[in-house]
């Protein structure tokens, strides 16, 4: 095993005998974070979004202002960063909750905009950066319609769904258009946490739990549930999703969901459980990669590859949230040869994104 080493160089290039290719990198545009900032100025939206976003946007702590700083970049004060922390390429998506704060028109527009500029600087740093659609969940056809275009005429590498949209979820058949889309276009649907809708918040906002310490996973752990088991995935078998911050604890659960949705389909308990042609453990497995953003530490990853496969767990960062080149010497030092190194940071990603290795070696 490789030891730890705080003052270990990080460099990019992949002379080390791979890249690293970031797969969970936050941005966002000026339009979306000046439309946020009216919101909370008019007191609209919920709990949540004023728990998330009244404090990145208002808080004068020094984290928040970092990140305020750094989602709106995607030129050299990322890449001086990225460089700073050896990565190589980075995957940027519309941060949450994106235009899921937003009806359908508002939504729309800045969904077509943020795509748009975020293509427009993969143009201008063809070998740092790649990205992911946004779309406004709340007009169906319009969604279609704009991640068609974003994929097939920008060139982004799939599509970011901020979890749940205004309290509703990917389960309910009025969005599977989308998922039929993403599946036909074969790119990945990146579910990104959110904190938790209205209905469900209460308890976690007053314990001060409702954020990324607990209640992003709560709830974007039950967003995959849902998904998997109102039959989206045997409606889409050749759906990939993708799961940031180590599965959002799917992967330490997976006996206890097998051994209990088996035991309420057998039961008739609930309406909403059917039977599904495989079990959730196998949904993981098949149709889910997850990656480590925000969870660097040797334990769970190592614990998530013997349980989901080695070719299932990919490295992320989670910039501007997370940056702390620490954790990308932390992730160096895993007890893996070169070759499965080489695989969790970069291979899974090239394939998993559809990325041109020779694209972001400049070659």
């Amino acid at each position: 095993m490789t030891e730890f080493d705080p003052q270990a160089p990080l460099t990019t290039g992949g002379q080390h005998g791979y890249l690293r290719i970031a797969t969970e990198e936050a941005w966002a545009t000026q339009e979306l974070m000046d439309e946020w900032r009216r919101m909370i100025e008019a007191g609209e939206g919920g709990t949540g979004f004023h728990s998330l976003i009244g404090h990145y946007v208002t808080s004068d702590s020094d984290r928040a202002r970092f990140v305020r700083e750094h989602l709106v970049d995607s030129g050299e004060r990322r890449i001086a960063h990225m460089d700073a922390a050896g990565v190589d390429h980075a995957i940027l998506a519309l941060t949450s909750p994106g235009t899921q704060a937003f009806g359908a028109d508002v939504g729309t527009r800045i969904a077509r905009n943020a795509n748009d500029e975020l293509a427009e600087a993969i143009k201008k740093h063809p070998t740092r950066f790649s990205g992911l659609a946004a779309v406004s969940f709340e007009d169906v056809p319009a969604a279609v319609a704009e991640l068609e275009r974003a994929v097939n005429e920008l060139g982004l590498k799939g599509l970011i769904v901020n979890s749940h949209i205004r309290g509703r979820y990917l389960s309910e058949q009025e969005f599977w258009p989308i998922l039929e889309a993403v599946e036909a276009l074969d790119v990945p649907l990146y579910l990104h946490p959110n904190t938790p809708n209205d209905s469900m918040i209460g308890t976690l906002y007053e314990a001060g739990l409702d954020g990324s310490v607990f209640g992003f996973q709560v709830e974007t752990s039950m967003h995959a549930l849902k998904m998997i088991t109102s039959g989206v995935f045997d409606r889409f078998p050749k759906l990939r999703m993708v799961l940031g911050h180590m599965g959002e604890a799917l992967p330490f659960w997976l006996y206890r969901l097998d051994y209990m949705h088996g035991g309420m389909v057998k039961a008739g308990r609930y309406p909403a459980i059917k039977p599904l042609q495989r079990t959730i453990s196998e949904y993981v497995r098949e149709n889910i990669w997850i990656t480590t953003s925000g969870m660097p530490a040797p334990e769970p990853i190592l614990f998530s590859r013997k349980v989901l496969g080695d070719d299932r767990v990919m490295y992320a960062m989670d910039y501007p949230y997370n940056y702390e080149p620490d954790e990308v010497r932390m992730q160096d030092a895993l007890p893996l040869s070169l070759p499965e190194k080489k695989a969790f940071f970069q291979d899974i990603a090239l394939d998993v994104f559809d990325l041109d290795e020779n694209v972001i070696r400049g070659a």
